[in-house]
């Protein structure tokens, strides 16, 4: 499977950037397509649609460093409870759009308003091993922040450097063998952080968006 690889030294420029000069580099990479190689993996499908899900990626700015802000969702009997994941949940017929279904998981979840973000852009749809089509919107949000969360979907929040995520032995790939029609599939485990464990299609959204910022031909300097 692709991986975003080292891409320590561009973000250690970024942490350099403040909000509006990060915010206009974000947009600019955003816009351009994924390798398919990144989609590769998950290459399978089901007999039935997949439901439909956005999520809020946000982007933060804490300890001198731009991070990304996750949730531990509540325990449940959900497949996805108890996981790291990204705020978010299934797009509802009367969501004018992905960034709007984004927002309003968000404030649901956590308390997030979304006149507090500033969207940037998306990433290409990921499908997940319980057939979910996960809608990944990037958007930057003020940090701290007095997030609610809503006890019956989220245990906590908590934040991730890009930086710590972008380190290639905090991570490993291993495969998965998974009924069909999955089969096998190549998953990446983040180490525990925290006592916080990132693995699975959250974290190849993080490494589809750190491959994002990285792929820029010239330096973040020369962009901004």
């Amino acid at each position: 499977m692709a991986l975003a690889g080292d891409c320590r030294p561009i973000l250690r420029v970024l942490n350099t950037y403040p909000k509006e000069a990060l915010g206009n580099y974000l947009r600019q990479v955003l816009r351009s397509p994924l390798p398919s190689s990144f989609m590769r993996a998950r290459a399978f499908t089901f007999p039935t649609p997949p439901t439909q899900a956005a999520i809020l990626v946000p982007i933060l700015r804490s300890m001198d460093q731009w991070g990304l802000l996750f949730i531990r969702r509540a325990q449940s009997a959900d497949p996805h409870g108890g996981q790291v994941a990204f705020p978010g949940g299934r797009v509802e017929r009367d969501d004018p759009s992905i960034e709007a279904a984004s927002l309003r998981e968000a404030h649901e979840e956590i308390g997030l308003s979304p006149e507090d973000v500033e969207i940037l852009g998306k990433l290409p749809p990921i499908l997940t091993v319980t057939n979910y089509q996960i809608h990944p919107v990037i958007g930057m949000i003020p940090y701290p922040y007095p997030f609610r969360l809503s006890p019956k979907e989220v245990q906590k929040v908590f934040t991730l450097s890009l930086e710590w995520l972008a380190t290639p032995s905090n991570y490993r790939v291993e495969e998965r063998q998974l009924p069909y029609p999955v089969g096998k599939i190549a998953t990446i485990y983040y180490h525990p952080y925290q006592d916080e464990v990132l693995w699975g299609a959250s974290a190849q959204i993080v490494h589809m968006l750190l491959f994002q910022i990285s792929r820029q031909a010239s330096s973040p300097q020369e962009e901004a």
